[in-house]
């Protein structure tokens, strides 16, 4: 039983170790939108709700388009773990009640930040969130979780 000891105290700091490093990774992203969508910012709020499509307008009226990243990890478990405080996997759950109530849709879903930033950049109504080392002349920050 004391053997258990040290491996169990090994398994916590591991566990406090991710997590604290999750923390700090967490405002490493921003939401960006084209120039053109007729927005300067939005809110915490307001982002949820075009995520959780509770809102399909933009504040410019023009309909929004939110991307995800699709990888399971990282940026797109980041984003809602930051955003929502949920999992990806209640995310998931959410998304199917909806769809299966006929309720709405999720964000689409792209490979990677790149494909990201091309689509915001050639549709007015696209919104992504992206690491902020990403960004381009292209697309706006309208939404900074760092500075929120």
């Amino acid at each position: 039983m004391c053997a258990r000891k040290p491996l169990m105290m090994l398994l916590l700091l591991l566990v406090i170790a991710s997590y604290s490093s999750a923390l700090k990774a967490s405002n490493d992203f921003v939401v960006i939108a084209n120039p053109q969508a007729g927005i300067d910012k939005m809110s915490k709020d307001e982002v949820i709700n075009v995520y959780m499509g509770r809102n399909r307008k933009l504040t410019s009226g023009i309909t929004a388009q939110p991307l995800d990243i699709a990888t399971p990890l990282g940026e797109k478990a980041n984003f809602y773990f930051v955003m929502v405080n949920k999992e990806l996997s209640e995310i998931s759950s959410y998304w199917a009640r909806l769809l299966f109530s006929g309720q709405g849709s999720p964000p689409r879903q792209v490979s990677t930040a790149e494909q990201a930033l091309e689509i915001v950049s050639t549709n007015k109504g696209a919104i992504a969130y992206i690491d902020r080392t990403k960004i381009d002349r292209r697309v706006k920050i309208i939404f900074d979780p760092a500075r929120s």
